[in-house]
């Protein structure tokens, strides 16, 4: 994006309106039956990859389309704007893509990033623990040396489309033989692998993704399963923890967009005593007023790509999480009021709002909260003492 005039390039336009007129063919509709019937958007996911659309942020020489992560995100925002959002599009080229591109082999980047940049892999993210959350500082999964190569034993907890995975990107912790502490290591692991089970939670979300428990009992992998260097690893942690909220962010911006888009709609047709019911300044200004929270999120989470994309991962950082924020909470006051908009018909399968009331919910929640969000703006923004 442009920093003076605030208009993305040429060919991210252009991107957005190729993605926008795919996301049209399937729709929310397709989206809402694939997930009320426990199946997979893989037609939506496939064709993405095959145009080169799920890949835009992984290097040309390993078949993506070498931009950055705001064109990755702007990919997903104009999917969820036409009611179909690709969660997995978050762990797989979005965190586990930029790691690897960043910091893995050259044998690592062969073997994962061409399929992740076409859709044929899918590779998942995993660092939520039932004690821990998301505090790598508190992770107890642990990656001990086993002559040449690691012993990975924990458990992993609300882990995203593991049954769709060919692998996991796990944060455990390794032990520094001298001083006795744990460091943070990420090691890639193939999901057909001995000694690893998931099992999924039960979810009152309506979405095709699934979440996961994990179950790591001795599992054995080789050497060259450590991506980047075990002294690093917190480095290259963060430098996928920030796609992650940028893509967030875009996630629930498309859905504010779509929800928007629904009441607006029927703010213009739905006639009530001779007008339509958007003449009435009590449905019309709450409308205004998300339309105005929707584009100043918008150009946050722009801000933050743009920043991430030139090298900031610190101002990324705080950028990011202030996009995630704010994208969140005008997602779900945007279906909230589409919702309301629609009367009774707001909650009825056919006009669509209804299985985004809990969807919109999560982005308070993950992948960050907005607490620990408003902690991070406290003592890093503002230079208020450390609160946790």
């Amino acid at each position: 994006m442009n920093a003076m005039n605030f208009i993305e390039p040429e060919e991210r336009i252009a991107l957005r309106k190729a993605v926008a007129e795919l996301g049209a063919k399937y729709g929310h509709e397709y989206y809402a039956r694939k997930a009320r019937a426990d199946e997979k958007t893989h037609e939506l996911w496939d064709e993405a990859g095959r145009l080169g659309y799920l890949g835009v942020n992984i290097p040309e020489e390993y078949g993506g389309g070498g931009a950055g992560i705001a064109d990755l995100a702007a990919v997903l925002e104009e999917l969820a704007a036409a009611g179909s959002p690709l969660l997995l599009m978050v762990v797989s080229p979005a965190i586990c893509g930029t790691v690897i591109s960043r910091f893995g082999t050259e044998e690592q980047k062969k073997q994962w990033l061409p399929g992740i940049a076409d859709g044929t892999k899918r590779m998942v993210f995993a660092i939520t623990e039932p004690d821990a959350g998301s505090n790598s500082h508190k992770i107890t999964t642990t990656a001990k040396r086993d002559g040449d190569g690691w012993v990975l034993s924990g458990r992993k907890v609300y882990i995203s489309g593991v049954d769709e995975a060919d692998a996991v990107l796990v944060v455990g912790r390794t032990e520094d033989a001298k001083t006795g502490r744990l460091k943070p290591a990420l090691l890639i692991l193939p999901t057909g692998t001995e000694g690893f089970e998931y099992t999924k939670i039960p979810m009152d979300i309506v979405a095709p993704e699934n979440q996961f428990s994990l179950f790591l009992d001795d599992v054995k992998l080789p050497a060259e399963a450590l991506v980047g260097e075990e002294d690093a690893a917190i480095a290259q942690l963060f430098a996928g923890l920030n796609p992650e909220r940028i893509m967030g962010a875009s996630f629930s911006l498309g859905i504010a967009r779509y929800a928007l888009a629904k009441a607006v709609g029927y703010a213009n047709q739905r006639q009530v005593w001779g007008a339509p019911i958007g003449t009435h300044q009590g449905l019309a200004h709450p409308l205004a007023e998300i339309k105005i929270e929707l584009e100043l999120a918008k150009l946050m989470t722009q801000k933050a790509a743009s920043l991430y994309d030139s090298g900031d991962d610190f101002g990324a950082g705080e950028s990011a999480n202030m996009a995630k924020y704010a994208a969140a909470e005008v997602a779900i006051r945007a279906t909230d009021q589409a919702v309301q908009t629609h009367g009774g018909n707001g909650l009825a399968t056919e006009y669509g709002l209804g299985t985004l009331v809990t969807a919109v919910r999560l982005g308070r929640i993950a992948p960050v909260s907005r607490e620990m969000v408003l902690n991070f703006v406290g003592q890093h923004s503002l230079g208020l003492p450390k609160s946790y």
